[in-house]
């Protein structure tokens, strides 16, 4: 669109199903930020996502068996990290399309 001023343009990352810890983005950094979590849920019993800020921070974003069992699953976060990459932790049971700003 002509005339939209737009700094910035959202990167997606897909992160597959059984991932320890990806970090997102080439090598990720403090200050790498985090629109959305697109998650499709396919066996809900082995459905969870976790991220992790940095070496610091942890948090479970989707537990196993989620309350809508098998599907998608849309988590907007916008939140920065502050201590280095983000990394996620996909179950055996979902994928995530991580959408963001994230380090080369």
């Amino acid at each position: 669109m002509s005339g939209i001023n737009t700094p910035y343009a959202y990167q997606y990352e897909h992160v597959a199903a059984s991932q320890t810890a990806q970090v997102l983005g080439g090598t990720g950094a403090a200050g790498d930020y985090i629109h959305r979590l697109a998650c499709t849920v396919s066996t809900a019993a082995t459905g969870s996502v976790s991220i992790l800020d940095g070496t610091t921070f942890t948090h479970l974003l989707l537990p196993a068996s989620p309350g809508g069992g098998i599907g998608q699953y849309d988590i907007e976060l916008n939140v920065r990290s502050r201590n280095g990459a983000w990394k996620i932790t996909t179950g055996a049971g979902v994928e995530v399309l991580a959408i963001g700003i994230f380090s080369a």
